[in-house]
């Protein structure tokens, strides 16, 4: 896994990677301009490349972006370069997507969440936990997948809400950041001629920001 973000305004000429999860302290050592991020077993779980602009034109993003394989391939050689073993692995691999819920079922341990069986594409389904009120059955919704980055900058992460495993979100409107979303809970559903499923989903693209017109 590879997670990428970038933001100048935010942050200054920064490209922080993450590789894996974050569990207890957080470490770092810096040589030159990469800063390596360890976890208390002193195991990799990302970077800080600074003065990025120096190796790579990211243009003006601001958030997620993904990097291709030339990229990644630019920033091994410089992690290398400074003494680290560069080990990062292009991931290409769309992380919001159209989503079609198949199944909704009480949570066993919840009066308020339903674990829904949500197909993704390619055949391939995801058990997701959801707290969404007008979350059923048979709606179109978007899924933020493990390693997608939330426009708050949360990041989804393998895990399990009391007890019962989460592999990603349906998300709504509000927590995509679309125009005139509405602010209270409540899963954003897709008209059924949005897109097929499986379709990666820009939150950025005009029909995602007329979804609320």
């Amino acid at each position: 896994m590879l997670i990428s973000s970038y933001n100048q305004a935010g942050m200054g000429d920064v490209l922080v990677l993450l590789t894996a999860s974050q569990s207890g302290a957080t470490h770092s050592e810096q040589k030159g301009d990469i800063v390596r991020l360890t976890n208390e077993k002193n195991e990799t779980i990302g970077y800080n490349v600074l003065n990025v602009s120096q190796l790579l034109d990211l243009g003006d993003v601001a958030g997620q972006i993904q990097l291709d394989a030339d990229q990644v391939a630019i920033l091994n050689q410089a992690i290398n370069a400074v003494g680290f073993t560069g080990d990062l692995v292009v991931d290409t691999d769309p992380k919001f997507v159209v989503g079609y819920v198949e199944s909704a079922e009480p949570h066993p341990d919840s009066d308020h969440l339903q674990v829904t069986t949500t197909q993704i594409g390619n055949g391939e389904t995801l058990q997701l936990v959801s707290g969404s009120p007008n979350m059923k059955a048979g709606i179109k919704v978007v899924v933020a997948k493990v390693g997608a980055m939330m426009p708050s900058g949360l990041i989804i992460w393998p895990g399990a809400l009391r007890g019962v495993e989460s592999n990603g979100m349906i998300v709504s409107g509000r927590e995509l950041a679309l125009p005139n979303a509405p602010q209270q809970p409540g899963a954003l559903i897709l008209p059924d001629d949005f897109a097929e499923v499986g379709t990666p989903f820009d939150a950025k693209a005009p029909a995602a920001q007329a979804l609320f017109e």
